[in-house]
């Protein structure tokens, strides 16, 4: 096909939800042969349109049109047959059945189907340029791999337009680089693709062209010329004008929001303190960990956090790193070893005790382990100082002075919310980020574990969040620093540990030169992802 072939156009599509709009009439022409990146901040709209495309929502007005045909798409299974597929950003593999089984879930006739079913997945590896084991369980794949399995799936009964939403948000630089390879093996193939990050760096280096997001409107866009003629340093310019505007400055001007978006080579210097000089304030020695059902438990970790240090811990995500920080935080036992702070054990401390103590935790699952969706902000900002003076009083909640904290922490945060007393359910994910950080982070914080802490953020919220880690540690605090982030990893850390299948398989001194090439490697060399 040729790449100016249009495949979708979306014609002033407009989307309305109770006080907000989330599309305004935007249109944009997503052609053959070529990957359309489609970049914004949380609340951009960016879930909106793509779920009208992938058939879950009815725009309120606009048209759809495939190859100058206006279509109706009313559900999922009517933009599979318009050769629509997505890849979402968790994975919708069911773990306990296998490859094979996975891409054909809803076919019937299983058995009669099984021998045509491997000609298209063989066809489709093909395609990807990608080796995949159809006998393999799901549970078994590496993340890297799951991806591809996942592509396939939305590509199984033929597909000409591919959304990908934040596809390497959990991936290794490997995996990566594979990922990649085959979105340029589709695209010479002449299929659409849509991609969606916050990474300008990604958008420069797969994208022919660029569609910015802002407000719920189409507010710029890079045409293939445009980028083809661009360096990365101009278009992320260009990006970061369209998706800011006037206020820019907010997020620090184009060299520091390009630099949080993970667009620069150069990460920004971590701040030099020798660690031999600052005390130990959190020990694991010997850890081994209970395990729940598809956990993967840790196994004799060991590891020493500084007072005034951020200490990284880089994997592939699901190796261990939520076992690793429920231990940490008392919410999961451990059956050997010992977890040390400031000198004392703690081994057998419950959560309440260690929060007492000054050790926090900030969970990777904002809306349902982190806050209670249907609570107030306010009352989830104070919530785990419920029972205590001032915010309790005679056996009843003293609502003025949680509203009071509430409203401090509010301001103090910039939480964007309509009042104290909206549910939290109703805020976006940057924002209930900065409910936990501001929860954690006070009333005798001296230990912060944190869990993904950017993960699906906006720019800003990342520069925010950052901020707020890095001023926790100068202040003297620690922080252990769980992400899938390289960039984040090397950007924060002064130290980095490796995690692979629940052990440490390494420790790596950032100095700057050569660290994401070397938790890379170590990733690579104890996991087991492509």
């Amino acid at each position: 096909m040729s790449s100016s072939t249009g495949v979708v156009a979306l014609k002033g599509i407009t989307k309305a939800f109770p006080g907000v709009v989330a599309n305004d009439n935007i249109s944009l022409d997503i052609h053959s042969g070529q990957v359309h990146c489609l970049l914004g901040e949380n609340g951009a709209g960016k879930s909106t349109l793509i779920s009208i495309l992938a058939g879950l929502q009815l725009p309120d007005a606009g048209t759809i049109e495939i190859d100058g045909t206006p279509v109706v798409i009313g559900s999922p299974k009517t933009a599979v047959k318009h050769g629509i597929g997505v890849v979402h950003q968790h994975s919708t593999l069911v773990p306990s059945l296998t490859v094979l089984e996975n891409l054909m879930l809803g076919e019937t006739g299983l058995r009669l189907q099984e021998k045509r079913a491997r000609a298209r997945l063989e066809e489709l590896s093909g395609l990807l340029g990608a080796s995949i084991d159809p006998r393999l369980l799901a549970s078994d794949l590496g993340l890297g791999q799951q991806q591809q399995v996942e592509i396939a799936k939305a590509m199984w009964a033929g597909s000409r337009l591919l959304i990908l939403d934040e596809p390497t948000s959990m991936l290794t630089p490997s995996a990566i680089e594979n990922l990649a390879e085959s979105i340029d093996r589709l695209k010479h193939q002449g299929l659409a693709v849509v991609f969606i990050t916050h990474k300008l760096r990604e958008a420069h280096q797969m994208g022919d062209c660029v569609t910015v997001l802002r407000s719920g409107r189409k507010v710029g866009f890079l045409s293939p010329e445009q980028m083809s003629g661009f360096t990365e340093e101009q278009a992320q310019a260009e990006i970061l004008r369209a998706m800011f505007g006037d206020d820019l400055s907010a997020a620090g001007g184009l060299d520091e929001a390009a630099d949080l978006a993970g667009a620069s080579e150069a990460t920004r210097e971590v701040a030099a303190i020798d660690i031999d000089e600052h005390p130990v304030i959190l020990e694991l020695d010997g850890v081994t960990s209970s395990g729940r059902t598809m956990d993967v438990m840790v196994h004799d970790v060991s590891l020493q956090l500084h007072q005034g240090e951020i200490l990284g811990v880089a994997g592939i995500d699901g190796h261990g790193q939520t076992g690793l920080a429920e231990v940490v935080a008392g919410q999961r036992a451990a059956t050997q070893g010992a977890v040390r702070f400031d000198g004392a054990d703690i081994t057998k401390l419950g959560v309440r005790e260690r929060q007492e103590l000054g050790a926090r935790y900030v969970t990777d699952d904002r809306l349902h382990e982190g806050t209670v969706g249907n609570l107030s902000v306010a009352l989830n900002l104070v919530l785990k100082r419920i029972g205590k003076p001032p915010f309790w009083r005679f056996g009843q909640i003293n609502r003025s002075a949680v509203n009071a904290e509430a409203r401090r922490l509010i301001d103090q945060y910039t939480i964007r919310t309509p009042s104290p007393a909206t549910r939290a359910a109703a805020l976006s994910g940057g924002n209930i980020q900065k409910i936990l950080l501001a929860r954690e982070l006070g009333d005798g914080a001296r230990v912060l574990v944190v869990n993904k802490p950017t993960y699906g953020l906006d720019l800003k919220t990342v520069r925010l969040v950052h901020e707020l880690l890095r001023s926790f540690a100068a202040r003297g605090g620690a922080v252990l620093l769980i992400s899938t982030e390289m960039d984040e990893i090397v950007e924060l850390s002064h130290r980095v540990s490796v995690i692979s299948k629940g052990r440490i398989v390494g420790h790596v001194d950032n100095n700057g030169s050569g660290t994401a090439e070397k938790v890379g490697q170590l990733m690579i060399g104890g996991g087991n992802d492509d």
